[in-house]
């Protein structure tokens, strides 16, 4: 398997409005196996995108095999930066149907 990213993303935790990502939880991806999780914050993570860190969500399938899912991004709006996998104009992080812990 060739790395994806510098960090594999699997699961989030959101504050009470379900509008901001407070922990995520972080695997180093280190090209043939995703390495044990570990919990950073949000500003930890936008942080280390802003400081050339690259990641992506990732997915355990039914066989317990990680399968990539999309970039992650810093995306502005009105002054404010969320971490999503796409621009969707919304004001509120977005990281696709990651599961919640």
């Amino acid at each position: 398997m060739s790395k994806w990213a510098d960090y594999g993303i699997s699961a989030v935790q959101y504050n009470t409005e379900h509008k901001h990502i407070v922990k995520l939880r972080i695997h180093e991806d280190k090209g043939d196996t995703i390495g044990a999780p570990t919990d950073y914050t949000r500003q930890s993570v936008i942080d280390a995108i802003h400081n050339g860190t690259t990641f992506v969500t990732i997915i355990k399938d039914t066989s317990g095999k990680w399968n990539k899912g999309q970039s992650v991004y810093i995306i502005k709006i009105s002054g404010t930066e969320y971490v999503k996998t796409k621009d969707n104009g919304k004001e509120s992080d977005n990281l696709e149907n990651l599961p919640e812990f």
